[in-house]
């Protein structure tokens, strides 16, 4: 099974999540939510960059099962992040997330920035405050 997504906690409370570019598919996508889940495990305080600098276009029905994912877990997110951000230059890639929450909104506080440094920064502003 090729990787949608890896979920690195090595610098918890920050977590980083990358998506890999390879293609969703039912089972890696699957595999990807279990591991988003895994960190609010610890029920602690974070926050978490998502970073879609190489994110393949996901079908609608894998739009659709991340904002169920969004709606299922809305509680936990709203009690343990202090924010999100998306790395996402790709424009597409932006109104694809704004299609998710609009399917379903974002529980936590977020930011959309184009690079990664820029998220990593916002976020650590959000767990210092």
């Amino acid at each position: 099974m090729s990787v949608y997504a890896t979920v690195d906690t090595s610098r918890f409370p920050l977590v980083f999540v990358t998506f890999t570019g390879n293609k969703a598919t039912d089972d890696n996508f699957q595999h990807y939510l279990q591991d988003l889940s895994a960190i609010y495990d610890r029920k602690s305080a974070l926050g978490i960059v998502f970073d879609a600098s190489s994110a393949d276009l996901p079908a609608f029905r894998y739009q659709r099962m991340q904002a169920d994912w969004l709606a299922e877990h809305r509680d936990l997110i709203r009690t343990y992040c202090r924010g999100t951000a998306y790395v996402i230059p790709n424009p597409l890639l932006r109104h694809i997330l704004k299609s998710i929450f609009a399917l379903q909104g974002q529980p936590a506080p977020f930011q959309v920035v184009p690079e990664r440094a820029l998220a990593e920064d916002w976020v650590n502003h959000q767990l210092s405050s």
